[in-house]
């Protein structure tokens, strides 16, 4: 004998109960619930990111200040002394801009590597999956929890250096500083994302990070000016795009830079920005096919 599941006690089919009690009326299967941006579930996963770094403040965000402070200390006592000027500033308040930014980009790689990366070994991989989170919102929460911490990172070791005699950060142009560190700190953050959805074990993580954001960071103009290259290795130098980003920032607060006049900061400006979004395309294109995260 046949029984009639979706009628109720009373004999009123359950679409028929539903709409005589007023209540309201569930999509048909496979239509989602949520439409647009899910504000809550996005917001969720960004403090669940924030907080992640957040319990261990003392390793991601002072331990990277210290360790910052300590490059400042050591290239400006060997070569800093004599009163030696780079850009027509003491040479330690040329070199602080570009520290700061070097630790703010690498620590947004840092967290953003680590998020899915940790949910494949640990096993917990199906956090990020299973709610009903979009890849475009995925991507937003772990990139915005990155720039967060790389933002952190920067104050830290800003206020560490301004404790360092010689040092001087006032602000000669701050949509430079503004721009240049977000736009910095989102490159990271997304390729970062990128090396976590890619890598399969913590010894993929290490290698895109030393031998790839590292050198990038280091050979970036950090500690000189790019002049005082052969022409061989400026045309290098600026075919990297760390490159303009620090010295972009760097010219934020002195108000020179080795990028050029200022309409070619302004132009740099526009090219970090350009290359973000293209970056962003294929991280996206990433997360929404699943490669190496649903198999």
């Amino acid at each position: 004998m046949e029984r009639d599941l979706s009628a109720t006690p009373n004999g009123a089919t359950a679409p028929q109960q539903t709409q005589s009690a007023g209540s309201t009326r569930f999509p048909p299967r496979g239509e989602p619930m949520i439409t647009g941006i899910n504000r809550v579930g996005l917001l969720a996963l960004y403090m669940k990111e924030v907080r992640r770094f957040l319990k261990v403040q003392t390793q991601t965000i002072w331990a990277p200040a210290v360790t910052t402070l300590l490059f400042l200390v050591i290239f400006t006592v060997a070569l800093g002394r004599g009163g030696r000027e780079v850009l027509g500033v003491e040479f330690a308040s040329f070199v602080a801009p570009g520290l700061i930014m070097m630790g703010m980009m690498q620590n947004a790689f840092a967290n953003s590597s680590f998020s899915l990366l940790g949910g494949k070994i640990q096993g917990t991989i199906i956090d990020y999956l299973m709610p009903p989170l979009s890849p475009g919102e995925l991507m937003a929460a772990i990139v915005g929890a990155a720039v967060t911490r790389s933002i952190m990172v920067g104050g830290a070791v800003a206020i560490a250096m301004l404790l360092w005699p010689g040092v001087s950060l006032g602000v000669q142009h701050v949509w430079a500083v503004i721009w240049f560190g977000l736009m910095g700190s989102v490159m990271l953050g997304l390729i970062g994302l990128a090396t976590s959805v890619w890598a399969e074990k913590f010894d993929h993580n290490a290698a895109v990070s030393n031998f790839i954001v590292a050198p990038l960071s280091l050979l970036s103009g950090t500690f000189y000016v790019i002049d005082n290259l052969a022409p061989a290795f400026q045309a290098v130098s600026r075919a990297n795009p760390f490159f303009y980003v620090i010295s972009g920032f760097r010219y934020g607060f002195l108000g020179e830079s080795d990028i050029g006049p200022d309409n070619a900061v302004v132009i740099a400006a526009i090219g970090i920005g350009a290359l973000n979004i293209a970056i962003a395309l294929a991280v996206y294109a990433m997360l929404r096919s699943g490669w190496r995260l649903k198999s």
